[in-house]
Parts: C-alpha cells; structure tokens; sequence
C-alpha cells in the first residue's frame, strides 16, 4: 500500500511540473461583469485587483524554487451558469489553478459540481474554488467539497445576526419577508421563519414573498403589498439593483418601513435612500469603514487613495483576506498544486492586521467555511458619532449596533466531506 501511494505521488509530480519562479500564478475571476447586477461585479473586480496588486508589491508569493507573482484574470459570465461552466474551462486550459467566484449561489453550485468532475478525472490539473460571496449553506454542507472554500458567512451566520438584533426589538410586531427567486433567496425566507419562530414567536409575518431575480425594473407594486400589510419592518437577502429598487420603491411611497438586509450598506441604496434611510436600513457584513478603530482607518484610507471616486467605494475586507489566506496557505504548503493547498488552508489562521487589513478569521476544516466576525450596523447621516465615513459620496454612512465575535456567529457544520485517497 504504502509502495503505492509512493508511486502516485511520483506520478502526480510528473503530472504538474514544477513552475518556474517568476511565472505568475493565475486566478481566474469568474463573475457577472455585465448585465442587471455587473455594478456588483466590478466592485468584486477593483477589490481583487487591489488585493494582487498589494501581494506583487511586497514581492509576490514566496515559494521553494523563487518568488511568483499572481496574475488576475477577469472572465465576464454575465451571471449566467453556461457561461460560467464554460469560462471555467477555459481558465483552467489557461493554467489557472484557482478559481474565484460569488455574486450567484446558483452559479456556484453548478461550477463546484463540474470542478468536483473536473478534479476526478484530471488529476494532474486540479483547481480550488475560492468564494467569496455566494452564501447558500448547501455549498459548505450538503455539497460540501475538498475542493471549495467559503470566505464569506454563509446565509444562516448572516441571518442569525439580523434575527439578534430583531429579537432586541420589541416594538416590532410585524415583518414582511421578501426575496429573489432563486435558492439563496428561498433559503434565506425558509429560514428566517423557523429561526424568528424560535426567537420572536410573538412576531407576525405578514408577508412572503419571492420575485424574479434581476429582472424586475419596477418594484412599485411590491411595495404597495408592503403598505397593505401593515408591516413595520422588511427583512431581505436582496442584493444588487434588486435591493437598491426595492427599498427605493418603498421611499417613493412614502413608507418608514425598517428594512433588515444581508447587502444594504452600498451599491447605491445609501445614496438612493438619501435622508429617508437614517435609522431604517440595517445591514450585516463582515466588516464596514466606520468600525472605529486604527487598523480600519488605515485599511479604509488605502483603499480610497487607489480607489478615488465615489462609485467606487465598497470595500469587502473579505476579499482581502481571502487572497491572503491563500497566499499564505501557498507558501504553507511550498507549492500551488490545489491538494496541497486545500491542505495548507484547513485550520489556517490568518490576522490580516500587519498586512494593512483590517480583519481575521480561520478556515474550519470540516466544511471549509471561513469563521468571522460579523457587524449589524444601521444608516446614519455621515459626521454624526460613529459615522466617520459615508458609502458612496451619499453622504450617509452605517453604524455598529451589534458586533459578534468569530465565536458567537458560528453555527454547527453538517458536512460529510469526501476526501481524495
């Protein structure tokens, strides 16, 4: 047995030769650039490229036989599947070995199956899956891979948040529950009614409903359904323009409708709301500008020096720890073949504070979900106590309510992950 593995091992190093120091290592964006939700793709784009550059300029990744660059190579998929799978191929024909993708928990469940194939039969080409964003929780459990890893909370972590904050509430008595029509949408609206069940069954949902995803241009009549119901408040995993439309929608009503959101604190929604969203949309993330401390004003100030105009400002802490993490996993493992990788990355903890990021957290090996903290924070006027910064040149910003430790925002895994060998 031991014979054999010996010779597979020799095998697989025939298979991936060593590369020569100097050649970069690719990673391949996979995303939706164009189309309704490509503003949401181009800021996944600056904040990667941002991420490489920072990387290359201390000197690259640090690996036995010499220094390597990383490369980024941007694939516009226009958020469709097909095109995804395709471009997917593509980057790996073109040596990619690492494959980044998010704005779509459809789109990665259709790439993670096809790249679980792919590794199977391809052994001496194998790549990782690196997410950043696509946050249905069947893609750390039920499809748990060797080959993914989340840097993202997953919806639950996420909802679980907003519902802390929702159960603090007593003055709210009814909420309305709407989403996109697709599984991370479904899943998040599922949800939310069993955990408020358990946390707030004193809560009346009034609504549940699910629309086309990234198709609806007027979202006037949902917010009319919003006004009938009586709702006090909305909670959504809504993201992109479909968020940035339907809070606007409620606006134009007239409505001081509370909105509890996964993505409310930018693309837009500050500066569509204006005055109208001060104390009323809540958001969660990993991370947000006016955290108040020294490492995120150095972080924050870093990014808007390369990043100067006002569009441009949404910056995922995430996405910087996540080419960090794999940076460092890499130079663990003194390769970039993707078993030895993937091996490098379980259990790897990562401060991203000496490296100007202003952010942490620890890959979980059994299911490959990055374990963070997370920030409920609300829309307030910019210049107001705790509101340094505002989002977009809006002039409104978010402020912390509720900050939740690595350790009190995870939740058990469920995976049952197959390993190679």
């Amino acid at each position: 047995m031991k014979r054999r593995s010996l010779l597979a091992a020799a095998a697989l190093a025939c298979a991936q030769p060593a590369r020569a120091a100097g050649e970069p290592i690719r990673l391949a964006l996979i995303e939706g650039l164009s189309g309704p939700f490509g503003n949401a793709g181009e800021a996944v784009h600056r904040n990667l490229v941002w991420a490489v550059e920072r990387v290359n300029a201390r000197g690259g990744v640090r690996l036995p036989q010499g220094a390597r660059p990383l490369a980024l190579l941007r694939m516009d998929s226009k958020g469709s599947a097909e095109e995804s799978l395709a471009l997917m191929r593509g980057a790996i024909e073109q040596g990619a070995g690492f494959l980044l993708q998010g704005n779509s928990s459809a789109v990665a469940g259709a790439m993670l199956a096809a790249l679980d194939k792919h590794n199977a039969r391809e052994p001496g080409r194998r790549a990782l899956f690196l997410n950043y964003a696509a946050v249905d929780p069947v893609l750390t459990e039920q499809q748990c891979s060797v080959w993914h890893f989340r840097f993202d909370a997953h919806a639950d972590m996420r909802l679980a948040a907003l519902v802390e904050v929702i159960a603090q509430d007593r003055r709210l008595q009814r909420l309305y529950l709407i989403g996109q029509d697709y599984s991370f949408g479904q899943h998040v609206l599922r949800r939310a009614r069993e955990m408020l069940a358990q946390r707030r069954p004193d809560l009346q949902i009034v609504g549940d409903e699910l629309h086309p995803m990234g198709r609806v241009r007027d979202f006037l009549p949902y917010a009319s359904k919003i006004r009938a119901s009586g709702a006090q408040a909305v909670l959504t995993g809504n993201w992109g323009n479909d968020l940035t439309l339907l809070i606007k929608s409620t606006r134009d009503l007239g409505l001081d409708t509370r909105f509890y959101t996964f993505y409310g604190n930018a693309l837009g929604v500050p500066a569509a709301l204006g005055e109208a969203g001060v104390d009323r949309v809540l958001a969660v993330a990993e991370w947000h500008p006016n955290m108040g401390d020294a490492a995120s004003e150095r972080f924050y100030a870093a990014f808007r020096a390369r990043f100067s105009r006002p569009e441009h400002d949404y910056l995922h802490a995430r996405m910087q720890l996540m080419v960090e993490m794999l940076v460092a996993a890499m130079e663990r493992a003194g390769s970039t073949e993707a078993l030895a990788v993937a091996r490098a990355l379980e259990g790897l903890k990562l401060d991203g504070r000496p490296l100007g990021i202003a952010h942490q957290g620890w890959m979980r090996p059994t299911d490959h979900q990055l374990q963070q903290p997370l920030v409920v924070s609300v829309m307030r006027r910019a210049g107001e106590g705790g509101v340094a910064h505002d989002n977009e040149g809006s002039g409104y910003g978010f402020r912390t309510l509720r900050f939740l430790s690595a350790e009190e925002a995870q939740l058990p895994s469920r995976c049952r992950m197959r390993r190679p060998g």
